[in-house]
């Protein structure tokens, strides 16, 4: 069993694409997901930059979107992801990861609510099974908030410059584009189920 750190952030359009691709890591391989996500500007274009690259990253949104054959109705442009992220660690605790996962980004970037939004997040959560009121507690929970610091400190520390990125001992691969030679590098290490 080789462990997988996933960096991931709600905002990423590229991380609603990688939430497509994603699981075959963990279903076709003996792998174990660490999941960190990040909250707030972290392993994200600060403002400044991003005001300029929003529209580029839409337009390739929109391209990727159309490869995959998957809708692409982006969120405001105010969304904040953060309380979404906290959301998805008690979605992991409870083992409904996969589903929190690709519905709220689901519900972010195909259908362009936004997230930031408790009312929008409450109506997720509740999809996927997990109890609103605990869901509420725990999003606004200092502790639960910090742990998004955490992680974005953790990925820091090993290198990671932005996401979504993969991390499996010393080898990064950053991006949604990427997910290719993850696959690849555990077909290398023999960790296929097969």
């Amino acid at each position: 069993m080789k462990s997988v750190a996933l960096y991931f952030h709600f905002r990423s359009p590229y991380c609603y694409l990688a939430s497509k691709t994603l699981w075959s890591i963990v279903d076709d391989f003996h792998t174990h997901l660490l999941w960190r996500p990040f909250g707030g500007w972290d392993g994200r274009s600060p403002p400044d930059r991003a005001k300029v690259k929003i529209p580029i990253a839409r337009q390739d949104l929109a391209r990727h979107c159309r490869r995959l054959g998957i809708p692409c109705v982006p969120p405001p442009i105010t969304t904040d992801a953060t309380l979404a992220g906290v959301g998805s660690l008690l979605a992991e605790e409870r083992g409904v990861l996969r589903p929190y996962v690709v519905e709220m980004m689901r519900t972010e970037w195909a259908t362009g609510n936004d997230i930031g939004l408790s009312g929008v997040r409450n109506a997720v959560a509740q999809a996927v099974g997990l109890n609103v009121a605990e869901y509420e507690d725990y999003v606004n929970a200092e502790v639960n908030q910090q742990r998004l610091v955490a992680h974005w400190q953790e990925a820091q520390d090993k290198g990671v410059i932005g996401v979504p990125s993969f991390v499996i001992d010393d080898q990064i691969f950053w991006g949604n584009d990427r997910i290719d030679f993850v696959l690849e590098h555990l077909n290398e290490l023999r960790l296929a189920r097969r």
